[in-house]
């Protein structure tokens, strides 16, 4: 089908789309890429989820959209000791729940407690490892065998106090406070539901009718494979500076189909799903924000290390030499993604700088899968590349596959999934090879280094390492940045010789997004915060774009229109 075409079929299937909804537009839409797996802060390890609970809870702390800056959340307050081991958070009084129970520092306690229960497997629950008495309270170790939560460094003296001990000193500590993966839950509604739903308590607890919440939103409706939608939460505690009455995230996975939704007013972000055919046609639009920061995100295929052949690390590594990254980023994707070869995007991150990956040269990757006994006579045996709904996963899918049938000898087949199986399909290890990526929770190397990690759920690979553990180990509780740099060098050595998954490409952001959008900012983590959103006055959009253009002619961007723009009067504008 040609382009102009698909543009018009897609318009027709967004239209039909749209007609099915009988509520009014939201006050602000966008595209979340995909269905959510779950609305459970201790259970999501995915961006997609991310924006949603953004909207819907609040943390002891926030971050600054523009600068990144650490910013009071539900604590207005805190104090750090000199070592860098006590933190005290002073909670705001009279803050409540979307149901109106008081917000106590007892719900934070109860919170970090269930992310570290075993039987929660939360994803990041050891961002709480630093914690005294953490790691011991999840292997369930303690008087008679038994987990003692008494002895973890997490107290609430009183109801608006809470005190956090650390046995070592993280630098990024408040960071990992700012992550959804530590946003309070309402510990009552929870209970009740496992009380009365025992065997479907999780899908009752996060519907819209029983879901409690603490930030500036609430889950006023959920259609499945359609939308979300968010309804400002009248109890939040600077709800007065809360823009939008409603916000719709659509779960649209078809590139093409979302493009047409924003450029026909359907919508008024995207992220990232951008077609490649049009970003060159895109590119010059005041709307387009392509490539304007440093963005922390890598794009990478697991590899099923439980599996012969690849649970020897030449084939992995043979796998990854063979690919021509710069073929991906220059031909397949053209927005300057830049080609990966190690497992920190851009091969630097702060004072830390990734060792050079080993030589990248098709003979290389036939020596070693001839060294593990593969060949034109005896290939590989037939191997599935598995991916989520996506042209480009798709498009880089089959170039991968050409290469790895042509240089060596491969037999490749493909399996697409919607988001969900797919992510249920990795947890399982219900695959050999699988696209992924991984966009940093905070901004350091161990963010992403640290997920390969032998019992790191995130890891989704079944390789384990000792050597790799313990240097890892050692990193957290090194205070030295240099040294600390060295030890995370040495680790990511570790997984550059045994390589299991492959580095494709830096991400770069990509967003179009209405000119009208304010408190929206391109940042390093690719993370927005309801919040801070608003529709900007006719006033500030012109200065706004005077700033940008200078004294250069102002070309206003043909997509979302003056019907899209006149919602900032009806929403208001901060």
């Amino acid at each position: 089908m040609a382009p102009a075409a698909a543009l018009l079929a897609g318009i027709g299937w967004a239209m039909a789309v749209a007609s099915q909804s009988h509520r009014p537009p939201a006050d602000f839409t966008f595209n979340n890429n995909s269905e959510v797996s779950t609305l459970d802060p201790a259970s999501v390890s995915s961006v997609p989820e991310g924006r949603i609970l953004r909207g819907l809870y609040e943390g002891l702390v926030i971050r600054d959209p523009k600068t990144f800056a650490i910013l009071p959340g539900a604590a207005e307050s805190w104090e750090v000791s000199d070592d860098g081991l006590r933190y005290t958070f002073h909670l705001r009084p009279s803050q409540v729940w979307s149901n109106g129970d008081p917000l106590t520092a007892e719900d934070f306690v109860s919170s970090f407690r269930r992310v570290l229960t075993p039987t929660t497997a939360s994803p990041f629950a050891d961002f709480l490892d630093a914690v005294v008495g953490a790691e011991d309270f999840q292997a369930g170790r303690g008087p008679g065998g038994n987990a003692n939560w008494d002895s973890v460094g997490i107290r609430a003296p009183d109801a608006l106090t809470l005190e956090i001990e650390l046995g070592s000193a993280r630098p990024y500590f408040l960071q990992l406070l700012a992550t959804t993966a530590l946003l309070p839950v309402h510990m009552k509604t929870l209970r009740e539901m496992q009380a009365r739903f025992p065997g479907s308590w999780n899908a009752e607890w996060l519907k819209p009718e029983n879901l409690v919440t603490n930030g500036p939103y609430t889950l006023a409706s959920r259609r499945i494979n359609d939308r979300i939608r968010l309804e400002r939460n009248p109890r939040y505690w600077d709800v007065d500076h809360v823009a939008f009455r409603t916000i719709d995230a659509l779960a649209v996975e078809h590139w093409g189909t979302a493009l047409n939704l924003y450029l026909t007013g359907g919508c008024d972000w995207l992220d990232g799903s951008v077609p490649p055919l049009y970003v060159g046609k895109l590119r010059d639009r005041e709307d387009f924000r392509l490539g304007n920061s440093p963005y922390l995100g890598l794009y990478f295929y697991r590899i099923n290390c439980t599996q012969p052949p690849f649970d020897d690390a030449r084939v992995r590594r043979a796998l990854s030499i063979a690919i021509n990254r710069d073929v991906i980023c220059e031909k397949l994707l053209k927005a300057g993604q830049e080609p990966c070869y190690t497992f920190v995007p851009w091969g630097k991150l702060g004072p830390y700088e990734s060792p050079l990956a080993e030589e990248q040269t098709l003979a290389r990757a036939r020596r070693l899968l001839l060294d593990a006994g593969y060949s034109a006579e005896r290939p590989l045996p037939r191997f599935t590349v598995h991916y989520n709904t996506a042209e480009s996963h798709r498009d880089i899918a089959e170039y991968v596959a050409s290469v790895w049938r042509l240089a060596l000898f491969a037999d490749v087949g493909f399996a697409n999934q919607e988001w969900k199986v797919w992510l249920d399909s990795q947890n399982r290890l219900d695959y050999q090879i699988s696209r992924s990526s991984w966009i940093a929770d905070y901004p350091d190397a161990s963010s992403f280094l640290g997920i390969f990690t032998s019992d790191n759920p995130n890891n989704r690979t079944g390789w384990k390492n000792a050597s790799f553990d313990s240097l890892m180990m050692r990193s957290d509780r090194e205070l030295d940045p240099q040294r600390r740099a060295q030890l995370l060098a040495q680790a990511e050595r570790i997984l550059l010789d045994e390589m299991p998954a492959i580095p494709l490409y830096s991400y770069v952001s990509q967003n179009l997004v209405n000119p009208r959008l304010g408190g929206f900012f391109s940042n390093p983590l690719g993370e927005q915060n309801p919040k801070f959103w608003y529709f900007k006055s006719d006033d500030e959009l012109w200065q706004d774009r005077r700033k940008r253009v200078g004294a250069m002619e102002i070309v206003e961007a043909r997509g979302p229109a003056a019907g899209l723009y006149s919602k900032a009067a009806e929403s208001g504008a901060r």
